[in-house]
């Protein structure tokens, strides 16, 4: 009897992994949302790793999350890495491609809970004056225990959903930097005006005073005249 069984699990299992090694050997997910905001605002938001800390959806689920950065500031050859709770895993990414302010590639590398590496794309497009699509995607390959998985997990939700997150995060942290941006350039300008007005006044009021003391010493010339006239 226990044979049997065992036989019957042997030949279930083997039929489970059959049916998994016939699943897609690879995977992609995307997602777009709409943020006003202009593209270099985005584009800052996205190149450098630092700023991820406002927007990634995984920031939220692991406080403690432990960040290192390496190489430049942005740009290719940044690297951020981390190590966190079960939630977040263990990886790296790094910026292997970046043209501001429309595109960003990156190698993501899983370590932990499973090892895995994908490619990440975020591409920014413009629509209007000060509106763009954002696009985010992750695609990568599928090995057997990929595939098993494959079967309970639906990759594209998992990951489509906190892709969606992390968008929406990025058009609060984006559409604020570009308010606080306008209001700044704002001020500055209506600070220029003002200047540029004051300096006006400024010069107007000299040239007045100017032409004052011009007709005063003309006027003053014309009565020395005057007197010089009557003495003859």
């Amino acid at each position: 009897m226990f044979k049997r069984i065992l036989i019957v699990l042997m030949v279930a299992v083997a039929g489970f992994v059959a049916y998994a090694a016939t699943r897609p050997g690879t995977y992609r997910v995307e997602r777009s949302l709409r943020v006003d905001a202009p593209p270099a605002v985005v584009f800052a938001q996205l190149d450098d790793f630092k700023a991820w800390a406002a927007w990634s959806p995984w920031e939220g689920k692991d406080p403690q999350m432990r960040k290192t950065y390496e190489g430049p500031a942005s740009g290719v050859g940044a690297i951020y890495a981390w190590q966190g709770n079960q939630k977040v895993g263990e990886g790296r990414m790094t910026v292997t491609d970046s043209r501001p302010p429309a595109d960003v590639k990156l190698r993501l590398e899983f370590i932990k809970p499973f090892g895995a590496v994908a490619r990440t794309e975020f591409i920014v497009v413009p629509e209007t004056p000060g509106t763009v699509s954002v696009t985010w995607s992750m695609e990568g390959t599928n090995n057997l225990i990929a595939k098993m998985f494959g079967v309970f997990m639906n990759m594209d939700a998992m990951i489509g959903n906190d892709f969606e997150a992390g968008l929406a995060n990025l058009k609060r942290v984006a559409e604020g930097e570009a308010r606080r941006q306008e209001a700044a350039a704002a001020a500055a300008k209506a600070a220029a005006d003002a200047a540029a007005a004051a300096a006006a006044e400024k010069a107007k009021a000299e040239a007045e005073a100017a032409a004052a003391a011009a007709e005063a010493e003309k006027e003053a010339e014309a009565k020395k005249k005057g007197k010089k006239g009557k003495k003859k």
